[in-house]
């Protein structure tokens, strides 16, 4: 960054800008203005209510820093270490993927599964990662009791950070192991999980940003449907009957999940698009 004239909040924004347009960072402006409220503690709107105020040489230099990971690849979540998602702020770091807005439509199919909200209800969450779904579902089945599985232990260590965040460790509760195998002989009414669908050979190939997540969170085997031949054949077992499986998946995997979930039995399988109009979610009930 060089130094033609005094920093200002609202120079130094201009210019992280223009330097993210340059880059390719979609939200260019919305990230700078992000990781400069991070770094002087304070909200993006008191940007601009001081947007003519100097920044002191350490705050520039925390800037700088930011400036250069997030150039390098890093997500801003990740610079940031929090996350939205449904409106719950979430904790996050690099061993857990950073909920999408594509996610939240998990959520509006799983909650129209149940036909009264306010029932109780057993919900399972595979795949927890960060705790977004878990906890998403918690507040919109505010009778339900949830179970969250993560094979990763430093995933299950930040979703348990956010369940207790959310003030929801009464009825949220993450247990660590492979899918199903952590609540063998339970069943549920309802089943969600956003599982690795990226194909293996795929990874590789993917943005700088993506490759920092985690890779356990992306592989989804050598055809990225690994993951749903166990989920689509296990699920079965785990689900009272009419219980629903809500599964989030690639857009071009609708067709080959939609496959799955007939082979296992599955009635009324439906696939729903997320906001970007994309094939995102397929769910179904156990006869």
């Amino acid at each position: 960054m060089a130094q033609p004239q005094t920093w200002t909040t609202l120079a130094v924004l201009d210019w992280t800008t223009k330097r993210f347009t340059e880059a390719g960072i979609a939200g260019a402006r919305l990230e700078a203005q992000l990781l400069l409220a991070h770094v002087l503690q304070c909200s993006r709107v008191q940007l601009y209510t001081a947007f003519d105020k100097p920044l002191a040489d350490g705050e520039l230099a925390g800037y700088r820093a930011l400036i250069k990971r997030r150039l390098g690849g890093e997500p801003v979540a990740y610079l940031l270490g929090e996350h939205e998602f449904w409106g719950i702020p979430l904790h996050v770091d690099p061993s857990v993927l950073v909920p999408r807005p594509d996610t939240e439509t998990v959520i509006e199919v799983a909650r129209g599964t149940r036909a009264d909200r306010a029932a109780p209800c057993r919900v399972l969450d595979l795949c927890t990662g960060s705790g977004a779904i878990a906890l998403a579902l918690a507040k919109e089945l505010p009778a339900a009791t949830v179970i969250a599985t993560d094979v990763s232990p430093d995933a299950v260590a930040i979703a348990r950070r956010n369940v207790e965040r959310a003030g929801l460790g009464e009825r949220v509760e993450v247990r660590h192991g492979d899918l199903f195998a952590p609540v063998a002989g339970e069943t549920f009414d309802l089943i969600a999980s956003n599982p690795p669908y990226i194909a293996t050979a795929v990874i590789d190939t993917l943005s700088a940003e993506v490759k920092r997540e985690p890779r356990l969170a992306l592989d989804g085997g050598a055809d990225g449907l690994s993951f749903y031949d166990r989920i689509c054949a296990e699920a079965p077992a785990f689900l009272v009957p009419g219980g629903a499986l809500v599964v989030e998946h690639g857009f071009d995997q609708a067709e080959t999940v939609r496959a799955r979930f007939e082979r296992a039995g599955f009635t009324g399988v439906t696939l729903v698009h997320d906001l970007g109009k994309q094939p995102r979610v397929t769910w179904g009930r156990r006869p």
